[in-house]
């Protein structure tokens, strides 16, 4: 299960001394435990909702390192890249334009989508298949080129 790996790679990084790694694993867990206790509580959090909260705090860390670059404030946004890097680290490899082309145009074929009013369909098939290997945008924009 993610959530004891990540646990376990808490208690490394505090051994290591490894500032960075524990803080982004430490800000993982934070979300994981509010998780687990907003809705029904549950001991332990499926694979996929961890990835979906590591997922959506590696892309704040990178929007927000692109912001501190943008104000020439490169020591801040190394520091967010560093944490995103480990955040990564649990996360699926991301699919290349060729890849995620491949995968859509199959999505695309399996619902028999013909044009744009096919789009909701698409996509919700999409963003769950895809699901933490390709951002949000990037497969809308796909679908829309695919479909157009």
């Amino acid at each position: 299960m993610l959530e004891q790996q990540i646990s376990k790679q808490i208690m490394e990084a505090m051994k290591a001394k490894d500032t960075v790694r524990l803080s982004a694993l430490r800000n993982i867990k934070k979300y994981i435990i509010e998780a687990k206790t907003s809705g029904a509580a549950v001991d332990v959090l499926p694979d996929a909702d961890v990835v979906k909260i590591i997922s959506k705090l590696a892309k704040q860390g990178s929007d927000s390192a692109a912001i501190y670059t943008q104000q020439n404030r490169a020591d801040l946004a190394e520091e967010e890249l560093a944490q995103v890097r480990v955040m990564q680290e649990f996360l699926p490899k991301q699919l290349s334009a060729e890849e995620l082309d491949k995968a859509v145009r199959e999505i695309i074929a399996g619902c028999g989508a013909t044009s744009m009013k096919d789009m909701g369909k698409v996509m919700g098939i999409a963003s769950k298949q895809l699901a933490g290997q390709a951002d949000g945008k990037n497969i809308s924009a796909k679908v829309k080129e695919l479909l157009s």
